[in-house]
């Protein structure tokens, strides 16, 4: 392939570039100030000194939020839910898409296609969603939170249409063989997903990771909040980090609200920080894929 130099061209990519890398600045730098703010003592982050640096750096105020049962027993909570529902999440959504990726017709397939499109497009409501719980002893329950969640239209929309782009001469020559749709699923389609799958358990993970309203209306108890509605609470309610300051004098020109809230924002997020890593080769082929055909 030929490029085009000539200066237009040039000239675009320049800006181009120039552009990228302003929205990458500006999505990075407020991590950072964060970031060096839950580094800070006290007194840089009350007179708002720090920026990008830390200021006579410290690590008391990750000492103190890990120090907090709370946080730690929020924490456990997240990860199972993240846990438990990627993983059923991820079953409900391969086992609903294969089907109703295949060719042949069968009864009911057209009506589950638009009962997924209805429900994506229209929602019960927020008080009919909590009495079905309620009525189903979901309420101040940990499957409170993974159960609802667990079929995703868009995930299976996706994975729809990336088995759909799969070449049907393969499926037809495992069935020659005597293999069966589950053995056709697990064994052939499922290996040539993994784009797929990886985008898919992407989203999944970082949805579970994220929601706090749901915690926040199904759990009556504090000490069952997933993470994020427990940092939620305590944004709201900054008197709870004063006075976990004011109980220990020797910490107090370290601690202070912001570093305090720096800190609890950096811990929740690196888990997601260490996941993308290992699947951003995958993201944007995996999204390419499974949008082409439909």
């Amino acid at each position: 392939m030929v490029r085009d130099r000539t200066f237009g061209s040039q000239l675009f990519n320049i800006l181009n570039l120039l552009l990228l890398a302003v929205m990458g600045l500006i999505c990075i730098i407020p991590l950072l100030h964060i970031l060096a703010v839950s580094f800070s003592d006290r007194a840089a982050t009350i007179a708002h000194l720090v920026v990008l640096w830390p200021i006579r750096f410290n690590l008391e105020n990750y000492s103190r939020i890990l120090g907090f049962d709370q946080f730690r027993r929020s924490f456990n909570i997240s990860v199972m839910r993240v846990v438990g529902g990627t993983i059923i999440g991820m079953l409900v959504t391969v086992l609903t898409a294969y089907p109703l990726s295949l060719r042949e017709n069968f009864m009911g397939k057209s009506l589950v296609r638009w009962l997924l499109i209805f429900s994506m497009l229209f929602s019960g409501g927020l008080i009919p969603w909590y009495l079905t719980l309620k009525s189903l002893h979901l309420i101040n329950n940990l499957w409170g939170l993974i159960l609802p969640g667990m079929v995703s239209v868009w995930n299976i929309l996706i994975a729809l249409n990336f088995f759909r782009s799969l070449p049907v001469e393969i499926s037809e020559a495992a069935e020659i063989d005597g293999a069966n749709h589950l053995d056709i699923l697990f064994r052939i389609y499922l290996p040539l997903s993994l784009p797929m799958l990886a985008t898919l358990t992407l989203f999944t993970a970082v949805g579970h990771w994220n929601a706090w309203f749901d915690g926040m209306v199904l759990m009556a108890d504090i000490q069952k909040y997933p993470l994020q509605t427990y940092l939620q609470s305590q944004l709201q309610n900054l008197s709870n980090l004063t006075n976990t300051v004011s109980m220990d004098p020797t910490l107090f020109k370290y601690l202070s609200e912001r570093s305090l809230r720096g800190a609890q924002i950096i811990l929740t997020t690196i888990p997601i920080l260490l996941l993308y890593p290992f699947l951003q080769r995958y993201f944007i082929h995996g999204l390419t894929l499974g949008s082409v055909k439909g």
